[in-house]
């Protein structure tokens, strides 16, 4: 008798790039990826009441992030994989979705800042070389590893990142809203009476545009949530580099116009 095989947890659509195919497959088939995904789950979720860092989330950024990276590539807009690296832009997607399966590894082992990041990159070091084994020749392999690691550093706030990769995993990670999965910071930005998570996100939802070249639409039912939405989107946002290329619009029902989230352009006289 057949037994109908289980969902893969992990998947994106890799289209027509092989080895994107291939670490899709060797994510979803890695047990002990799965479990730090539960581990930083009880950290974060379970012990704190803090936002999603498992493999919901991991699959959402992942998939949001290979999705901006192909739209702005698209229109453009060049990996730094390519420029200065000299890789396919196909090697990219490997990065970005890679990067968000690994990203907050950390928080397996603790939630505080300094800690999480540490503790991130030993973990996502020693996993992305499992992930990436044979797949790559040597200097296209470690080529790929540090870009990946790059990425998951600069997620740590105050760290400028220098990649278009790295920047679009820190927008896919902010934009995982939905369900009231995101939990509004707790370092003042957040207005008194505003509740921690934002429940009231429907939907949203990445389209290609023409400028700029990538539109993203958050789609409310209560207008009442909309300054919650955009203290997180601003306070994740404020160091990414991605204006004149992502505009972050929100629509709420009953209203006809849209808002803009601003994506602010970083500025080192600001730290």
């Amino acid at each position: 008798m057949l037994v109908a095989s289980e969902p893969p947890i992990f998947s994106v659509p890799a289209r027509h790039n092989p080895r994107l195919q291939a670490v899709a497959e060797r994510i979803n088939g890695d047990e002990e990826l799965r479990q730090y995904w539960r581990c930083a789950n009880v950290n974060s979720v379970e012990r704190l009441g803090l936002g999603d860092s498992g493999e919901v989330h991991v699959r959402i950024v992942a998939n949001a992030a290979l999705k901006l990276l192909r739209l702005l590539r698209d229109a453009g807009q060049a990996p730094a994989v390519v420029s200065h690296h000299r890789l396919a832009p196909d090697d990219a997607e490997v990065i970005v979705v890679l990067a968000a399966a690994v990203h907050d590894l950390g928080l397996a082992v603790h939630t505080a800042p300094g800690l999480a990041a540490r503790a991130g990159l030993m973990l996502a070091e020693r996993k992305c070389q499992e992930l990436l084994a044979g797949i790559y020749p040597t200097r296209e392999r470690v080529v790929v590893e540090v870009e990946v690691l790059h990425a998951v550093a600069s997620q740590e706030t105050g760290v400028e990142c220098l990649t278009l990769e790295g920047n679009i995993l820190k927008l896919a990670d902010a934009l995982d809203l939905t369900k009231g999965r995101a939990r509004l910071p707790n370092d003042g930005s957040r207005r008194s009476g505003m509740p921690n998570s934002v429940p009231v996100v429907d939907e949203v939802s990445i389209h290609r545009a023409k400028s700029p070249a990538v539109q993203v639409i958050v789609r409310l039912s209560q207008p009442d949530g909309l300054p919650a939405v955009e203290a997180l989107l601003q306070e994740k946002l404020r160091r990414v580099p991605l204006a004149g290329m992502v505009e972050v619009l929100a629509r709420v029902e009953g209203l006809p116009s849209l808002r803009l989230v601003p994506l602010h352009v970083w500025n080192a006289e600001l730290d």
